[in-house]
């Protein structure tokens, strides 16, 4: 039996994630602060068993709307928040690219 995906944002110092947990997985997308109004997406990581299912496309989907909400500008460094990026002009508000 599937559960909903829950997405949670953690913050530590300079560092951070957004955390998606699926059956028991948990797929994450890292970022880290330069600046108060500035981060950094660094890494996105999606276990072996919830590839192809959607999960690294929600969570730079739920960073971009937080980051959008909180003031903050996001440096795509990640090469797959980069692609997810370059689809959605509508987005380029939050980008600093």
């Amino acid at each position: 039996m599937s559960t909903d995906p829950a997405i949670r944002s953690e913050t530590s110092g300079g560092k951070g994630r957004y955390v998606l947990s699926k059956d028991g997985h948990e797929a994450e997308l890292t970022v880290s602060f330069t600046t108060p109004t500035l981060m950094i997406a660094d890494h996105t990581h999606v276990p072996e068993a919830l590839r192809g299912t959607g999960v690294a496309v929600t969570l730079v989907h739920f960073m971009v709307y937080d980051a959008r909400a909180r003031g903050i500008k996001i440096v795509p460094l990640c090469p797959f928040v980069n692609a997810i990026r370059k689809k959605h002009p509508e987005w380029a508000d939050v980008f600093a690219t």
